[in-house]
């Protein structure tokens, strides 16, 4: 993956901010090849909160370009800052570039008159970052340069309407230093032939365009990420005992790892033997049975199951859809999945909750009996929690827990698969389901809504952007029943098993 320096290029904001993310974005972002990058609804996500926070920020609608700026325009979008770094450093001499997404007119003086401009980002999350801190701090120094006026602070806006949040940010000499440090780092890892390591905790490489490229590079060294369970401080913690890779960890003694862990940690000990275990089938290809109990003994007698999936927006606190695909159990076809149907409830916010808990209280009522399937913890929770605030009795709470099972707690349970990852995506697609939109993740369903939404009932966007979240949820519910299906076979197995005299447990062919 090596690269020839380029001639100079300039150091920008948008290196920058992959840089403080993730080092190795950054030089992706300069030397690799751009058709290896891959689609991610992120993006497009922080740019559709980005707009919402600036309409509710200004009075009316943005000027472009310095001409708004020589106007006072309240608000200004389109201004490119390039500038020169004179610091005495190896940077001395290195062009700069931004590319604010708002300039907002403050009180001060600028080469236009009795005002000036301060750079303004929006934020997702609760909190600033260094992220956020770095690109305001690179805009205002850019942008006194531009305006011929200080610029003593930045702005990050979070929210919309009522919800709207403002933080201001000082932009003194110790953010200003630590912009100096960061460009003088990022400009030696742009200058190096070979892209620096992949980083320790790989959780958030899902969220990055380079993901793909990433994920082949750690296959191939065999990265203690890979393995299922490590995460960046288990993976530090391992390192320092020299166990360094996949392989490495599947070669190693479970007591005298956990002797050597113990020093981090009783619970770090206890996790030696099955971290092993996890890396041998990953290394081998093979599935393991881990107890001789079935998976999902409740589902024998069961007269149906729904299939239970919801779609959110974190931000908004809003749970949007809940979705039930009804799966019968026919007593004398078994589960035929040319029987299930999919029984969307579409939920809007100015509904209300009360109105979502009696509609979703009349569905379940209808199959009683049923138990209710999912793939992890967020559904069950998300009910349950309704139903207490909605006044549930403590019965009814009981019989609504009872009901759920949650197939992804049942196979970590059961089975130790050779996969990195126990998501419904990774499992469900390596036993060969395929969603009818490929690509698609929350991220891009939640994107959807939002389109379809648009500011609120007046503003409804295309059906067809409701007609993809639907599939989509659909498919989440059927992938769901992949896995369950799956745990069913390796408890029919292990029934025939015992009925010929065998209690020892055994692996299921993948």
């Amino acid at each position: 993956m090596g690269a020839t320096p380029p001639a100079d290029k300039p150091l920008t904001d948008r290196l920058l901010r992959s840089w403080v993310r993730c080092r190795r974005r950054a030089w992706l972002d300069r030397h690799a090849n751009p058709n290896r990058r891959l689609y991610t609804a992120h993006r497009t996500l922080q740019l559709d909160d980005q707009q919402r926070s600036f309409v509710a920020l200004l009075p009316g609608k943005p000027g472009h370009g310095e001409a708004a700026c020589a106007l006072g325009d309240a608000g200004v979008v389109g201004v490119r800052l390039r500038g020169l770094v004179f610091d005495g450093s190896v940077l001395n001499g290195a062009s700069l570039e931004a590319h604010p997404p708002l300039l907002q007119r403050v009180k001060g003086s600028s080469r236009w008159g009795d005002f000036a401009y301060r750079p303004v980002i929006a934020r997702q999350g609760r909190r600033l970052t260094r992220e956020h801190r770095m690109q305001l701090a690179l805009a205002g120094r850019l942008l006194a340069e531009f305006q011929c006026g200080p610029v003593l602070e930045g702005l990050a806006v979070a929210g919309s309407g009522r919800r709207l949040e403002l933080e201001r940010l000082p932009l003194g000499v110790s953010l200003n230093r630590q912009l100096d440090e960061s460009l003088l780092r990022l400009s030696a890892d742009l200058k190096k032939t070979d892209p620096p390591p992949l980083v320790a905790d790989r959780r958030k490489c899902t969220l990055c365009s380079w993901r793909g490229l990433c994920n082949d590079v750690a296959s191939e060294e065999g990265h203690l990420s890979e393995v299922s369970g490590i995460g960046a401080k288990r993976r530090e913690m391992l390192q320092e005992i020299g166990v360094n890779s996949l392989h490495a960890l599947a070669a190693a003694n479970p007591d005298d790892l956990g002797g050597q862990l113990k020093r981090f940690g009783d619970q770090h000990a206890a996790m030696a033997a099955p971290l092993v275990a996890q890396a041998r089938v990953q290394r081998d290809g093979v599935v393991k049975r881990l107890d001789v109990l079935p998976a999902l003994p409740e589902l024998v007698n069961a007269p149906g199951v729904l299939l239970y999936d919801i779609e959110s927006d974190p931000d908004a606190r809003d749970d949007f859809l809940h979705g039930f695909v009804r799966l019968p159990n026919d007593s004398l076809n078994g589960w035929d999945l040319t029987g299930a149907t999919y029984h969307p409830l579409l939920v809007l916010q100015e509904h209300g909750e009360r109105r979502c808990w009696q509609r979703l209280q009349r569905f379940l009522a209808t199959y009683p009996d049923w138990l209710i399937l999912h793939y992890g913890e967020t559904e069950s929770l998300a009910l349950l929690r309704m139903a207490k605030r909605q006044g549930a009795s403590a019965m009814e709470q009981q019989v609504l827990e009872a009901r759920l099972i949650d197939v992804h707690a049942r196979l970590r349970a059961h089975w130790q698969l050779p996969l990195s990852s126990y998501g419904l995506k990774a499992v469900a697609g390596w036993r060969g389901f395929k969603w009818g939109q490929p690509g698609v993740d929350g991220a891009r369903a939640l994107l959807w809504w939002r389109q379809w939404r648009g500011n609120g009932v007046a503003s409804r966007g295309s059906s067809h952007a409701l007609r993809w979240i639907l599939t989509y949820n659909r498919d989440d519910g059927l992938a769901t029943w992949a896995v369950a299906d799956w745990l069913l076979s390796g408890d029919q197995s292990l029934t025939q098993s015992r009925v010929g005299g065998s209690e020892k447990p055994s692996g299921l062919n993948s």
